[in-house]
């Protein structure tokens, strides 16, 4: 993840199973039953990693992340040290140093935060051993009245210019910019999006889930700027009020439409080769 911000782990494992649904629904999309070696790019505090080293068990498993306090996390959860976690900033990070081609390259929910990212696909791609699979997934919400108003009350605080510039994320792509980026790359690509309909504490415990939400990933850029407690209240209260009218409580729950966006793309083997 992003150099940019601090990351709790504590906080990023709320809504573990919303969370972790994205990388299932990749990852079934990535047809090879007994890879030698699977990467996971960005990979956070371990759950979605540790989930790779379920699906493939014989497979060795790389995490790598730019956050120690993830890493640290990861690490704790991982009492059998079945996977070997890297710290590195994505930007950086050297495939040549696995030592071997891996067959699988997983990044979920981690692009966004990495400027340029569309230029490490062929890197990445290229680092793949003949037939084998990149696959990535990106949030594909930031027009959401989450991030909207995540943008409008910066631009109205006193710090506005701080919070604004920590706010311009690195653009993400379409479906369509990632299948024509890796075909170009010489891959068999299926793109597609998904929007989930999250249904975010059904049992009435939290005042504002979506603010919970956002607190471990989109606002963590402006909590980290905004260390004084007035002037962070200054922000947060009424950003959390038009959540809060935004995102309004249901019977079921506080409903809460995430889009994504979802690329697999395999390598091509050599012709001839099986």
């Amino acid at each position: 993840m992003t150099e940019h911000a601090t990351w709790d782990p504590t906080a990023y494992a709320r809504f573990s199973a919303e969370r972790s649904r994205p990388l299932a629904d990749l990852v079934a999309q990535v047809r090879t039953d007994d890879p030698a070696l699977v990467v996971d790019l960005g990979c956070g505090h371990g759950p979605a990693t540790m989930m790779l080293a379920e699906l493939w068990p014989k497979a060795r498993i790389v995490g790598v992340d730019a956050s120690e306090a993830m890493l640290e996390a990861a690490r704790e959860r991982d009492g059998h040290g079945r996977v070997e976690w890297v710290q590195s900033d994505l930007r950086e990070w050297d495939p040549a140093s696995l030592g071997q081609a891996p067959d699988v390259i997983v990044t979920s929910s981690t692009l966004q935060w990495v400027p340029g990212h569309l230029d490490l696909l062929d890197a990445w791609v290229t680092s793949l051993g003949d037939g084998g699979w990149l696959a990535l997934q990106v949030p594909g919400n930031f027009d959401a009245p989450s991030h909207r108003l995540m943008r409008e009350t910066a631009e109205r605080h006193e710090r506005a210019g701080e919070l604004t510039a920590a706010l311009d994320l690195p653009a993400v792509g379409e479906p369509a910019t990632y299948l024509r980026y890796l075909a170009r790359l010489g891959c068999e690509v299926d793109a597609w999006e998904t929007t989930y309909l999250h249904v975010l504490d059904p049992a009435g415990e939290d005042e504002n889930p979506v603010l919970s939400w956002v607190t471990a990933t989109a606002l963590r850029p402006v909590l980290d700027i905004l260390t004084d407690p007035e002037e962070r209240a200054s922000f947060v209260t009424p950003y959390a009020e038009q959540l809060a009218e935004a995102y309004p409580r249901t019977p079921v729950g506080v409903l809460f439409p995430f889009r994504r966006v979802f690329a697999v793309a395999r390598k091509a083997a050599p012709r001839g080769a099986a």
